[in-house]
């Protein structure tokens, strides 16, 4: 059955990371530390639909509560009520969807940097459905989404300063001391900082082996014994060369069997 938000799930390459580096003007590091604690630097759930989180306050706001008595569940004052990560959000989103398409889309947070739909302006989209549309597209887009947040909100200046107090509360809102967003910005910083930042060509070829079902771990860039593994089922299968190490010939496989799948 197709899916309007599913898609090829296009992984972040180079030419994504440089234009967004560019455009915010923040090191390789910093832009990481905020993704990786956002989205365990990933934008896309293995079922190749954006990664979202539903809110359910959002939308009882901008349907001015028309819809709390009968659907709590949905739309409340009280922000929670999140459940299972995943597909339970697109769950969610679709039963809003169903009672005010625009308003359920602009209550949801998109993609690598968690993007509220609200925030459309900020990132350069006519509407929220042109916003989403990005989000469903690519890494590149979601980032690019991103940083116009980054930059039209103002939160910018306090990542370049490394001010994790300051970003967090004007990228999180004024409750993030409670999840302690701003340590964990912190601690992510000094990881990428000293061991540094995900290699996008593994971080491409651990994306694709998730879509395609071969459980390679986490998408960090980085080729442990799991990663190694899931590629080299995947190279038996292919029959391709079993190797220790990322070859072209592995990830044109990989990007080719993603592209070959339904939408």
């Amino acid at each position: 059955m197709s899916d309007e938000f599913k898609s090829h799930g296009a992984a972040l390459d180079e030419e994504g990371l440089a234009q967004a580096l560019d455009l915010a003007k923040v090191s390789a590091a910093q832009l990481w530390a905020v993704l990786a604690v956002e989205t365990s630097g990933n934008g896309y759930f293995s079922d190749r639909r954006p990664k979202i989180l539903y809110e359910r306050h959002v939308f009882s706001r901008l349907t001015h509560h028309e819809f709390d008595a009968q659907h709590p569940d949905i739309s409340s004052k009280t922000p929670g009520n999140y459940g299972a990560s995943g597909a339970h959000q697109y769950d969610r989103l679709n039963l809003a969807m169903r009672l005010d398409r625009n308003a359920a889309l602009q209550s949801t947070s998109w993609g690598l940097g968690q993007t509220m739909g609200f925030n459309f302006a900020q990132t350069n989209s006519a509407n929220v459905e042109a916003m989403v549309k990005r989000m469903v597209a690519s890494e590149n887009d979601q980032l690019l989404c991103t940083i116009g947040e980054l930059i039209g909100g103002g939160s910018v200046a306090a990542l370049r300063a490394k001010d994790w107090a300051n970003f967090a509360r004007r990228y999180n809102g004024p409750n993030y001391a409670i999840n302690n967003y701003d340590v964990r910005l912190s601690a992510a910083y000094q990881k990428f900082s000293y061991g540094g930042t995900p290699d996008l060509r593994i971080r491409m070829a651990q994306t694709y082996l998730t879509y395609l079902g071969w459980h390679p771990g986490p998408v960090d860039g980085i080729v442990g014994k799991q990663t190694r593994d899931a590629m080299n089922l995947f190279q038996a299968k292919e029959h391709l060369n079993i190797t220790t190490v990322l070859d072209d010939e592995t990830l044109a496989c990989l990007r080719s069997r993603v592209e070959a799948l339904p939408i």
